[in-house]
This record gives structure tokens, sequence and C-alpha cells, in this order.
């Protein structure tokens, strides 16, 4: 492809991006399957132009506000990004030639739009923290109490591309054996430095191709995700609730802490849980049994008081997960934020009823909001008298070992401190009484 046609391709994966609510790589994806003429290379320059412009938009956005007279379009934020990059405006004139599969000429606004921004930094002094932190400036408060003078470096750090994450499947295989097995199709890897259970890669690979994971001996999930799933304690021969287990990541964890021996019911609203099944088959979970819940299921009152351990991987804005998919910021909305919230406390109600004594509900968001967070804990422990407070650090202690990273009672991972997506994590003891 000649640099024109990558330009004009960027473009149009840019307005499939944000015109669709799925993420980003998933549109991304399909656009590059319809057009198998994109070779390797034209692909990699493709992406590097889309993704730099979502991980720039807010400050591309506030440069071609400044500029004045045009509009914010994937276009014309194509354009700033190039222009801001330090291109020369005859290279961007060049770019925007109007020739064979490239994108139409520069109308004479767009024109102005580079030359007011060529050369210029693409974070002056004067621009906000926010726009900086490329942070949409309704959730800018919300992040803001949560990281105070941290807020720029743990935003910039949710801004980076993640890294890929294996969780061994230790029914199967042992995390050495596996590093080995990567070593000989050289995969360049290292264990995680929390999760004894993960791997992380140096860079992408296609793993869904190697037999290591068609065989079931790996899964792919966060090390953030696995220490979540470490955390629950869940024991052999116990009965463990997966509350919201979505696709069955965290179940077939769970399978492999239990060592296959007890029971896991793995609940969901979502039809994602039908997926469940092939997952749990590849990795040898026998003990996961997946149920569908509906509204008034009687599958609630019909196990109250019966599980040692309840995960509440709660469903949540996803903020610690926009590494991932830098598109979600800009989709989120505080509607949302205020939906979650409401549903987070019925979740958690629910999932206090099957609860036995002794047992553990363990809540759990991929956010680092305090208001899906401590604030949710902080209700839970208010209005059910029957739980107290288990420092994460006990169970750290206990599960992984060494030194937690916990400042209180309750575990929040970020990528700039800990290099998981962001995590939360609270764990609450039954102690018989009624709520």
């Amino acid at each position: 492809m000649t640099p024109q046609a990558r330009v004009a391709a960027a473009i149009s994966l840019l307005e499939s991006v944000e015109a669709s609510e799925y993420p980003a790589d998933r549109v991304a994806a399909k656009y590059l399957r319809g057009r198998r003429y994109i070779g390797a290379k034209d692909r990699r320059a493709i992406l590097n132009h889309v993704y730099g412009a979502i991980r720039r938009r807010e400050a591309l956005d506030w440069w071609i506000a400044r500029a004045g007279n045009i509009a914010i379009s994937p276009r014309t934020r194509a354009i700033a990004s190039l222009a801001l990059a330090g291109d020369a405006a005859q290279d961007i004139s060049g770019l925007f030639s109007g020739g064979t599969y490239g994108p139409a000429p520069l109308a004479p606004e767009e024109r102005e739009l580079v030359a007011a921004l060529s050369g210029m930094p693409l974070h002056p002094d004067d621009q906000p923290l926010r726009v900086k932190a490329n942070c949409p400036e309704w959730i800018a408060p919300f992040l803001e109490r949560r990281f105070r003078d941290r807020f720029l470096e743990e935003m910039e750090a949710l801004n980076e591309e993640a890294p890929l994450d294996l969780r061994v499947n230790t029914l199967m295989t042992s995390r050495a054996d596996a590093l080995g097995a990567l070593r000989e199709q050289r995969i360049e890897a290292r264990p995680t430095p929390f999760s004894p259970w993960g791997i992380r890669l140096a860079s992408r690979q296609p793993i869904a191709g190697l037999d290591l994971y068609r065989e079931g001996l790996v899964e792919i999930q966060d090390e953030g995700s696995q220490i979540v799933s470490l955390l629950t304690d869940a024991q052999p021969g116990q009965t463990a609730v997966d509350f919201c287990s979505g696709g069955g990541g965290k179940s077939l964890a769970l399978a492999a802490a239990m060592k296959n021996r007890g029971e896991i019911a793995a609940l969901d609203v979502s039809p994602r849980l039908s997926r469940a099944a092939p997952r749990l088959r590849r990795a040898g979970a026998r003990i996961v049994t997946p149920h569908r819940l509906t509204p008034g299921d009687p599958w609630l009152a019909g196990h109250a008081g019966q599980a040692d351990r309840v995960l509440v991987d709660a469903p949540c804005t996803g903020v610690g997960a926009w590494r991932r998919d830098p598109m979600a910021r800009f989709r989120l909305t505080r509607a949302e934020l205020e939906r979650l919230t409401a549903l987070q406390r019925r979740i958690l109600a629910d999932a206090a009823g099957l609860v036995k004594p002794g047992g553990r509900i363990i809540y759990a968001t991929c956010s680092p909001l305090c208001e899906e967070n401590e604030d949710q804990a902080a209700w839970f422990a208010a209005n059910r008298s029957g739980f107290k407070i288990v420092p994460i650090a006990d169970i750290w202690t206990q599960t992984l070992g060494g030194a937690c990273p916990a400042d209180g009672p309750y575990l929040l991972l970020t990528p700039k401190r800990h290099g998981t997506d962001g995590f939360f994590v609270a764990a609450f003891e039954c102690v018989g009484l009624t709520g």
C-alpha cells in the first residue's frame, strides 16, 4: 500500500471504531478480515495511525478546537495527529493529494489546521491536566478523587498498550513446563511478578493457534484477574459460586485452585455464559456447572446459605481495563456509572444470601473508581451486620505469599503501580448474623 492508501484506510477504520459500540480491537479485526489484500506491514501502520489517534484523542480535540473554524471528525483527528507528530506541512499535503486509494485533498480549513498545528507540542504547558491524561471531562473528578496527586501518571499508564498475560492451567501442567513449551516456540515470556499461575509475554502473539492453548494448558487472563481468583481462596472440596461469571475465565481459575474437587456454580444473566462450555471442556474443569440467572430465579433461594466462597466480579465501568479498549473511555457516560453502582448493590445483596456461616464473599471490579469500590464496600458493611471485613493482606499471605501491596483492608491494583489492569478486591466473612 502507498502511504496515502494507509492514511485513507486509517481514517475509514477510525470512522468504523467511533460508530461502533464494540471494542476497537474487535472492530479493527473485522475491518481487516474484509480486506485480505492488506499485508502485515500495512496493517501495523494502519493500526498505529488508528490507536495513536485514539490514545491522543483529547489532546487532538483540544488542538482542533483551539485552531477554530473546523469540525472535529475522524478525518480532522487524523490530520491533527499527523501534524502534531512532526510531519511537515508539505508531506501531509502529499498524503492528502486525492490520488488513487488516497484520501481527498485538504480543504482550505484543513490546510489552516495543518499550518496551525505543525511543529507544536502535543501537550503544551497551558493544556488542562485531564486533556494530557486523555480523560473525558465528566469522569475526571471521579478519577482525581481516586488518584489525587498521582492522577496524571496513573492515567498515562491506563493509556498505554496492555501486555499479554497467560494463566497456566495447573490441572494439566506447571508454569515451568508452560514456559519451556513457549521457549520451544521461540516465544519470549517470563513469570508474572505476583501470580504464581501467570506468564507475561514479551510481545503480542497469536496464542489461539498454539497447541499449548488448544489443549487447555493455558488461558489468556490478565495477572490482576488471576489475583482476584487467588484471593477468593477457594479450597478443594468447598462449594464456590462465581456470581458474575461472564465467559467463565475466573470459574476456570477457581476449578484449578480447588484441584477439581468440590462444586462451582457459574452464574450470569448474560448469554455469554453459553460460551463457557467449550472452555470448561478444554481446560478439564469438571466441577463447574453454568447456570443462566433469570429475574426472580428460584436458584438463589434454593442455594441460600450453602456456599463457602462467593466471588462477585461485579459488572462495572471497566475503567481499569481501558488499556485494552482505549475507545471505552469515550463511550462511558455518567448515567451508565449510576446504573452500574445501583446494580452492584443489588448483586451484592443477592450474593450475600448464598454464603454459609464462616464463608466469604469476595467483591471485585476492574475499575479504580471509589464509587464502585470503597463506597460499595462501606455500604455493604453498613447494611449487612452478618458480615465482617477480612483484610486482604491476611488472605494474600495465605494464598500468594510475600508482601501484599494493599494500603488498607482492601486491594487496589493499577497499571502504573503493579503492571496489571486496574482491579479492586474486598472480602467479607459471614459471622452467622442476619443483615
